[in-house]
């Protein structure tokens, strides 16, 4: 973990557009940041790749009826997730593999292919699994932006709504350095949005809250929540892969207080004055 440096003055983020809104909307209040923690999921690693490797393996195996063509709707189904289910789990209202189990069954039933049960789901598993995992990649602006972080002497970690064992492993495979992962959904029994999530990262990075960061790919379990929780928010809106249902994001969640809106982490530098 690089040494702590001497806080920089306050700086101000540039105005930020959000899309749809046709307007401007000002910027968040001026911060000094000395630590950025980071979601893994759609942030550094591109996970929305994997999925898509993923899903189109399934439908090869168990949907052959489906054309390749509508591979981007079997996607969209998988990661919108409209009922809830992920985040029943973040919640601890549902184990890992159940939720998991119940996407995949509510995936066949949209287009047409056998039923997912718990007899069913092992061998789906290890479909789905075994391409997801040989497709983890960082996406192509994370080595960058990190390298900067790390020489401007900023404190770096990340805090994530899956396990910390799964991550540590999918940074590793996917050759990010240098970003811990110090909290996890196993870490408190529960994950974000819950304030203490964010505020355990920063305890365990040993950084005020404040002057703490806070970047992922989701405007409301991620910026708004982080900034709720007396951190730093900054949604990272990667053009073109929005998520849909409860993760879907609206011109309210750019203009919330104590949130910033970047399409890449090459904006990042800008927005905390590096």
């Amino acid at each position: 973990m690089p040494a702590r440096t001497a806080p920089r003055g306050d700086v101000a983020a540039p105005a930020a557009h959000v899309p749809g809104a046709g307007a401007v909307v000002p910027a968040a209040t001026p911060v000094r940041v000395d630590a950025v923690l980071f979601d893994v999921d759609d942030t550094l690693v591109d996970t929305r790749g994997a999925f898509a490797a993923a899903v189109g393996a399934v439908r090869r195996a168990f949907l052959p009826h489906v054309p390749p063509e509508r591979e981007p709707e079997l996607l969209a189904v998988w990661r919108d997730d409209v009922h809830g289910h992920y985040r029943a789990y973040t919640r601890g209202d549902l184990g890992f593999d159940e939720q998991r189990r119940r996407r995949a069954d509510e995936l066949h039933v949209a287009f047409g292919g056998p039923r997912v049960d718990e007899a069913a789901y092992p061998g789906w598993l290890e479909v789905f699994w075994g391409t997801f995992q040989a497709s983890w990649r960082a996406h192509d602006d994370v080595a960058t932006a990190l390298k900067a972080l790390q020489a401007a002497g900023v404190l770096l970690g990340s805090v994530t709504n899956a396990r910390v064992a799964l991550q540590e492993s999918k940074l590793a495979a996917s050759g990010v350095e240098g970003v811990p992962v110090l909290v996890g959904v196993d870490t408190l029994g529960f994950g974000k949005p819950r304030p203490e999530v964010f505020l355990e990262g920063c305890r365990l990075l040993g950084t005020d809250p404040a002057r703490t960061a806070y970047v992922g790919d989701e405007p409301d379990v991620d910026a708004r929540a982080a900034a709720e929780a007396g951190l730093v928010g900054v949604w990272l809106d990667r053009p073109g892969v929005r998520r849909g249902g409860p993760s879907a994001g609206t011109p309210d969640d750019a203009a919330h207080p104590g949130v910033h809106r970047i399409t890449g982490l090459d904006e990042l530098g800008g927005v905390l004055g590096l």
